[in-house]
């Protein structure tokens, strides 16, 4: 295949001059019986199954072309053997992550396998890390981005010392265990991240090694690296052709993030077959067009100290993310190495045997970790608890030095935000000026952002129409890390996965924008966003068919839908400046919830009897006495009208009317999550037993029946025109709010509303 195409691969340990591509010595050297037994090692070939139906000399001679083609740089020598001791290691990890998955009959054996020499290297001989400590700020971060490989990590996780039993690993895959089936940062100490949806990790990683160029030009000070350490990433074939990486990995090169290291396991193999089947291009060169350093590790089942003076090159390399493309085996060793059959089965007991025997393990044993083995992992746990001290006692230094420094970070680090942060937030009254909600967003992002230093985010190339740049904001560029404002570029997906990296890396608040509509390039990390439980705030404006001329294209209809069906996270629609400003409150006090802001284009007035400290119930009675309620008595309305976001101005403008006819109540309705998490008896006194409503949202009426008897909604796209004209074509406008609330009620003029609340779901 051309993307095995060499770039630049470096060894200082013998002259380019020994080096004779192995395509060329499998021509020269291989009789017709090794030239099987060589292509099916190196190409992923077994003899009777060439998926492309090529002469070996082909494949043969493609491969030479491949590694002589213009670009090679320094070329790499014959690797040498892996010591016995390490041999050893290296198989054990790859037994015992079979024995896992042979353990839970389900899983993937292939990666786990194939990508044991990585993991040994990293986690014996390269990263720091600490067991007794798994959140030591200055440690290494690793990210498993295929997570499918996780016997892989979890086996690692319990060889150097971390809290991961035996019984742990036995329970893989098990309801309720510490080893699910991939992995979570919430059920397994020293997983970074969840993983699973493919490149969501690389992209994490991404996210992570910004965080860590932003701290360290943040805290650093002359003799005191505080912060410096590097992020680690496995990926796969799978990662690398997800559009996500492609945005993560651009963005990374032009950010030039020197610490952010990726070994990407190059097996030739996805779940359908091959590479050659749909994955052809030359992974290599792409990255070095994305500008990052790329070296390569012919042997990757072997060679160890070629991969480790691989990442020693990466690691000095600085101005650039590195790649090391290193060729492996999916499934070394089990009868079905180098197919797709290893990738996501069990290997058989029969086979499983095999394997255990020929590497010198007892057949007959499963988790049981081999004393030489064992022995070989025990300096890990003290080495990095002895690299943590050493850490500290320079902190400690470093507190003298500069204490207001040392102070900031550790409170970032706790996620802690800053003391009396919450007066930042502006106050409006309805003799203040209206303004479109994402102005309002604006002013108090300028007042948060002078309040809270770790506030850090951006736009994906909207920031004029997202408002997002905040006052005095400097962008993070290569040339200027301690900036806070990311230009993220056209690149949601990647965008809202960066930032969930950002937020793993600690001591960062991140947000991020876009037009709600195009929150849908992003879906993938922000469902992942709520299941990790990351408190990334997300910015999403031109939030209905206000848009206008942009036309259906760009006016949002189910996407805020999406957000309130989706666990663990919150969809604020906020009607004024004061919601704005309770929705930010909101976002930042909840750690562990990512928000979503949907926010205005087109303006709205400040109404009376609004404010942020009410956003947190989720909905409220906006107005009585005006129309027609008394306040001051037991009465209660004839009438709801609920909305939220812009569509509640409708409802201020439509009551006055309908208080002639009857008692009418407004309820603002900024977020279904924070109300349905209410009290019954909070909820049945916005809602009372027996009274019609009628809510109003320029966006999918779904949703609504949990609350409303009638909706006036979008059941269809949207159009291109003016704002109000739009509006006026799918019935947003004073009269027909009236009309439909006078249907409404001479509908239950004869029988009684039923109360929607009293549901046994409901409670």
């Amino acid at each position: 295949s051309t993307r095995h195409a060499t770039q630049t691969l470096s060894s200082p340990l013998a002259p380019a001059s020994t080096y004779q591509p192995l395509a060329m010595r499998i021509q020269q050297k291989s009789t017709p019986a090794s030239m099987d037994a060589l292509l099916h090692f190196n190409f992923g070939y077994i003899p009777g199954r060439n998926p492309t139906d090529q002469p070996l000399s082909a494949l043969a001679q493609k491969r030479q072309h491949s590694i002589m083609s213009p670009g090679s740089a320094v070329k790499k020598p014959k690797p040498s053997p892996m010591s016995p001791e390490e041999e050893r290691c290296v198989n054990y990890i790859r037994v015992l992550g079979a024995d896992m998955v042979q353990q839970a009959n389900s899983g993937h054996p292939g990666a786990a396998m194939g990508c044991a020499p990585i993991a040994h290297v990293l986690w014996s001989k390269v990263m720091n890390y600490n067991p007794v400590d798994p959140k030591w700020p200055n440690r290494d971060r690793f990210v498993l981005s295929n997570g499918h490989a996780c016997a892989l990590l979890y086996s690692m996780l319990h060889l150097t010392g971390y809290e991961l039993t035996i019984d742990d690993l036995k329970a893989f895959r098990q309801m309720h265990s510490k080893t699910p089936g991939h992995p979570e940062n919430e059920h397994t100490v020293g997983v970074e991240v969840a993983t699973g949806p493919l490149g969501q990790g690389l992209t994490n990683a991404v996210g992570m090694a910004l965080g860590q160029a932003h701290a360290a030009a943040t805290f650093n000070r002359d003799g005191f690296n505080v912060v410096e350490h590097n992020t680690f990433v496995i990926c796969g074939d799978g990662c690398l052709q997800e559009g996500i990486t492609s945005e993560a990995s651009s963005l990374a090169g032009h950010l030039g993030l020197g610490s952010l290291i990726v070994l990407y396991d190059d097996n030739n193999i996805t779940i359908d077959g091959g590479t050659e089947l749909s994955f052809t291009e030359d992974v290599g060169k792409r990255y070095e067009a994305y500008g990052w350093q790329v070296l390569v590790i012919e042997d990757g089942d072997t060679d160890l100290a070629g991969l480790q003076e691989a990442i020693e090159l990466a690691k000095a390399e600085r101005s650039k993310p590195t790649m090391i493309k290193v060729r492996t085996t999916i499934g070394f060793g089990a009868d079905k190495a180098g197919t797709a059959g290893v990738h996501g089965a069990p290997l058989g007991l029969v086979d499983l045997a095999r394997v255990k025997k020929e590497w010198g393990f007892e057949e007959d044993k499963c988790f049981e970790v081999p004393k030489d083995v064992s022995k070989a992992y025990s300096g890990c746990k003290p080495a990095g608890v002895a690299k943590h001290a050493a850490w500290s006692k320079m902190f400690d230094a470093y507190a003298k030095a500069h204490p207001e420094l040392a102070a900031d970070f550790l409170r970032r680090q706790s996620g802690e935000l800053p003391k009396d942060w919450k007066k930042s937030l502006p106050d409006y009254t309805p003799a203040d000026k209206g303004i479109a909600t994402r102005q309002s967003s604006q002013l108090v992002l300028n007042s948060l952002c002078a309040a809270i230093p770790e506030l850090i985010g951006g736009s994906a190339d909207l920031t004029p129409s997202n408002l997002t740049k905040f006052k005095g904001a400097l962008d993070f560029q290569a040339a200027t890390p301690q900036g806070r404002y990311i230009r993220f570029g056209v690149r949601e997906h990647a965008m809202a996965a960066v930032c969930n990296g950002l937020f793993a890396y600690g001591g960062m608040r991140p947000f991020c924008a876009t037009f709600l509509n195009f929150t849908g390039y992003a879906l993938g990390a922000m469902r992942v966003s709520a299941l990790q439980k990351f408190g990334v705030v997300y910015i999403a404006t031109h939030d209905s068919i206000g848009l206008g001329e942009d036309g259906p294209t760009h006016q949002p209809v189910e996407a805020l839908l999406n957000f309130r069906a989706t666990p663990d996270m919150l969809t604020l629609r906020p009607a004024d400046a004061n919601e704005v400003s309770g929705s930010y409150m909101i976002a930042l006090e909840r750690r562990e919830t990512p928000c979503v802001i949907a926010l205005s284009r087109q303006g709205c007035n400040n109404l009376h009897g609004s404010s942020k400290e009410a956003v947190e119930l989720g909905a409220y009675v906006l107005r009585n006495k005006e129309n027609g309620e008394d306040e001051s008595t037991e009465q209660v309305p004839e009438l709801v009208l609920v909305g939220s976001g812009s569509e509640v101005q409708l409802l201020v403008q439509a009551a006055p009317e309908l208080a002639k006819r009857v008692r009418v109540r407004i309820v603002s309705m900024p977020c279904w999550e924070l109300f349905d998490a209410q009290p019954m008896a909070y909820r049945m006194s916005v809602f009372p037993r027996g009274v019609p409503v009628l809510a109003v949202e320029a966006l999918t009426s779904e949703g609504w029946c949990k609350y409303a008897h009638s909706v006036i909604g979008m059941r269809t796209f949207g159009h291109s025109g003016p704002a109000k004209e739009v509006q006026k074509l799918f019935g947003f406008t004073t009269e027909n709010v009236q009309a439909k609330a006078i249907e409404l009620l001479e509908f239950y003029k004869s029988r009684e509303a039923p109360c929607l609340l009293e549901r046994p779901d409901a409670q």
